[in-house]
């Protein structure tokens, strides 16, 4: 007979957080998920997708490391996912010292804590594809240095960098997953790709408002974010412990990606969407893109959406 795995899941209230709680949930998982307040918070994507019952949360304080241990201690997970910290990019540019320390300290609480268990724990840290900043139009792949540009993107560095640390010097199976964009409904609005899916929703209901965007100019490879997780889990089954690229290998313009969610709604979205430079970054990628063979020969994954299909299924609201 099997035995039960159990997963713990920092940052669970998230969009990532949310869809890898119920894809583990169908795998047989005992699911429990962190965040600062488990009792006070609303965990509205987990609602959403009809899982918060099935999740069993409690408090955990990332930049507390004795908070770490203790719930490490308590839950004894099979496996743990570190989806959590400071998500956005544009708010990293207010918030650096947040950001840094979020991603930095949170990854070392969580691996100190790790190293300390009696007991074998396999561990999956969430990288970003920011941390190689404009690919000058050429794919990045697992090989690619890093150049931030971002405090967001100095932060998942860093991170990463001390996942690859802990592997080497403690031989804990830790590794990093180094996701480019990826988007679905569960993102909030403060996320440029949500902005734009509701502003054609609702001019197309009959709203009057404009679309204010920043650059436009902007290209990165958005995948789905359902898809990801998928690959996060992947990476944990494997028999030892390596990095690898998650994104779908196509690039798309914000542009390109504007015009698709307002023809979805026959809408022309020049007459709606104005430019504002005061949304522009003090630092900015114009051209991210991805090589994500890596993982689509050795994890057997592959997105399954890319480009106007995650559009399409975000202006469909599918979850």
């Amino acid at each position: 007979m099997t035995s039960i795995k159990t997963a713990l899941i920092c940052g669970v209230g998230g969009q990532d957080g949310a869809y890898l709680s119920r894809l583990l949930l169908d795998k047989g998982y005992a699911v429990y998920g962190t965040s600062r307040d488990a009792q006070g918070g609303n965990f509205s994507n987990l609602l959403r997708l009809k899982i918060k019952d099935r999740v069993r949360l409690l408090s955990m304080e990332l930049e507390d490391f004795r908070s770490v241990l203790i719930a490490m201690k308590t839950v004894q997970p099979d496996e743990v996912y570190f989806l959590a910290g400071q998500s956005s990019v544009g708010l990293s540019f207010d918030q650096p010292a947040e950001t840094i320390r979020s991603f930095t300290l949170g990854t070392l609480n969580v691996l100190e804590a790790c190293r300390m268990l009696d007991k074998p724990v396999r561990q999956y840290h969430a990288g970003s594809g920011e941390c190689f900043g404009d690919t000058d139009g050429v794919a990045a792949n697992e090989s690619t240095a890093f150049r931030p540009r971002s405090p967001y993107a100095v932060a998942k560095a860093s991170a990463y960098w001390l996942v690859n640390n802990y592997r080497e010097a403690y031989g804990l199976y830790a590794c990093t997953g180094i996701l480019f964009n990826h988007e679905s409904p569960l993102r909030p609005r403060r996320f440029v790709t949500q902005k734009i899916i509701q502003a054609a929703k609702d001019i197309a209901a009959g709203s009057q408002e404009k679309l204010i965007l920043g650059r436009m100019d902007i290209s990165r490879d958005w995948g789905w974010a359902p898809d990801y997780v998928k690959a996060m889990w992947i990476m944990l089954q494997q028999p030892e412990p390596e990095d690898y690229i998650i994104a779908t290998g196509t690039t798309l313009s914000l542009q390109d990606f504007v015009e698709m969610a307002f023809e979805c709604k026959q809408l022309d979205w020049r007459e709606y969407v104005v430019q504002d430079r005061d949304l522009y970054r003090p630092t900015d990628i114009l051209y991210s893109c991805a090589d994500p063979t890596k993982a689509n020969k050795f994890l057997k994954w592959k997105a399954e959406l890319s480009g106007k299909a995650v559009v399409e299924a975000m202006m469909r609201d599918e979850c």
